[in-house]
This record gives C-alpha cells, structure tokens and sequence, in this order.
C-alpha cells in the first residue's frame, strides 16, 4: 500500500513524510544520505513552503531523504543549518 503513495521524478523515487504539509515538489532540493535521521523541519524556520520525502537517488540507488522549498533562501539557509548526527 506505500506504493501506492510513493512519487517518481527522473532523478528520485519520493515517499512523503507524514507530517508534511504539502506534498509537492517544489524546485529548490537537497538530497541528505542519511535515510533513518529525524529531520524537523519547523526547527529552521522557513519563510516559504517546504517539503520533506523519504528518497531513493536512482543514479545510484542511494537512500536518504529529500528537502525540497518553494524559495531559495530556505533552501540555503537549511544547507547552512543542517548538521547530521
């Protein structure tokens, strides 16, 4: 049944978090190869619309999660602020 919900774009296989909001794509990414680290996305306090999926890169079959904004300060300002465990 989680199929059912997973997303394809040409370069991922998308699963949406549960506690998103939206669940759209939105143009501006980061892939983090890291698939079991809790990520919340209010710690960062966004400007704009965000989204967070369980990812799979098909490059290279890589498994992490994806963090995509609708604005590209949010997109830097998560990169600046985001420290993995």
């Amino acid at each position: 049944m989680a199929t059912a919900q997973a997303l394809s774009t040409g370069e991922y296989k998308l699963f949406p978090n549960p506690r998103n909001l939206h669940r759209v794509v939105f143009a501006h990414q980061v892939f983090v190869p890291y698939p079991y680290m809790l990520i919340e996305m209010e710690s960062y306090y966004l400007k704009g619309r965000y989204s967070l999926f369980a990812a799979n890169r098909i490059s290279d079959n890589k498994a992490g999660q994806l963090a995509t904004f609708e604005d590209a300060a949010d997109e830097a300002k998560f990169k600046a602020k985001f420290v993995p465990d």
